[in-house]
């Protein structure tokens, strides 16, 4: 089984379960850190329409009536079928927030792997590349997004990253 997760290297853990970056658009974690530094695990009910998943664990919830997308992609460098899952769960993302559904988007900590499809879902609502992760790392934390390999992926197009990850050095 392939690791999807980094530890996380002196980030501290994130401070709630979830944040709102726009109206309707959350990001989360499956854990986060309470006020005495204790981790506690993030169990989603019923509070959203729609849940995306770029980790998953059992017991983690959604309620089974709540629309859950699950794609377990690693934090760390995507191949170009990762990439272009991001792109299709970003388009889901849009989709649910043009119809005024609320949408969650988590990972472990809430920090990359969601920061990375909620920038993208920013994007493709129209906002420039740069103002989509300042607002990811203003309205989550500044720890939000700070995998290089993904500011790369969204700076240069998820399009354009799939074709360049997916060429053939070789060929």
């Amino acid at each position: 089984m392939r690791r999807t997760r980094q530890k996380d290297r002196d980030r501290p853990g994130p401070q709630s379960p979830w944040d709102e970056v726009v109206p309707g658009l959350w990001m989360g974690g499956h854990y986060w850190t309470d006020p005495a530094g204790e981790l506690r695990p993030v169990v989603v009910g019923s509070e959203f329409d729609l849940v995306i998943s770029l980790y998953a664990r059992s017991g983690h919830g959604p309620d089974p009536h709540v629309e859950h997308l699950v794609a377990e992609i690693p934090d760390g460098p995507l191949t170009a079928a990762e990439l272009q899952e991001v792109q299709g769960l970003a388009r889901s993302g849009v989709a649910a927030l043009d119809r005024g559904l609320t949408t969650l988007v988590r990972c472990h900590s809430g920090y990359n792997r969601s920061g990375l499809v909620v920038a993208q879902v920013l994007v493709e609502r129209g906002l420039p590349v740069d103002e989509a992760v300042a607002l990811v790392r203003r309205r989550r934390s500044p720890w939000a997004l700070s995998n290089d390999a993904f500011t790369s992926y969204l700076s240069a197009g998820l399009d354009v990253a799939a074709l360049l990850v997916g060429l053939d050095p070789l060929g």
